[in-house]
């Protein structure tokens, strides 16, 4: 996962925050909110991570993604609803010791009829460091 810029369980509690606050009045899935439910997160999430204006020029860039997957359907002919499947997957070329990647789900979508999940992506952009396997020759 690299070296993040942000400690991992900090991601967590930023991630669990941002949905419990754009979905703190919601009850089930509707389609119509998703693209406003995505976009507020992912605002959220990023106005944490970047911080106030600065004059120093911030050492990553960041890149945030939110997906609602509505997790229950109902299968024609049949008054049942099922869970939907779901498999994602990220792959990136970059620096391992500097660059990284941060995958969470939020617990709380399921008792609302859905899955949030969602990706939090860092790139250095700072001045070169050492490179720490040159350092042991």
């Amino acid at each position: 996962m690299g070296n993040p810029p942000v400690p991992e369980s900090k991601l967590k509690e930023i991630a669990s925050e941002a949905c419990d606050e754009v979905f703190k009045n919601v009850e089930e899935y509707h389609h119509t909110n998703t693209g406003d439910w995505n976009s507020a997160i992912i605002n959220k999430i990023l106005q944490i991570l970047i911080g106030p204006p600065s004059e120093i020029p911030p050492l990553h860039k960041f890149a945030v993604n939110s997906t609602i997957i509505q997790n229950l359907a109902l299968i024609p002919g049949s008054d049942k609803p099922v869970r939907r499947g779901m498999h994602a997957a990220s792959g990136a070329y970059w620096d391992n010791n500097n660059d990284g990647m941060w995958n969470y789900k939020w617990e709380g979508g399921e008792t609302r009829g859905m899955d949030v999940v969602i990706s939090v992506l860092w790139i250095y952009v700072g001045p070169p460091r050492e490179d720490p396997t040159e350092a042991e020759a």
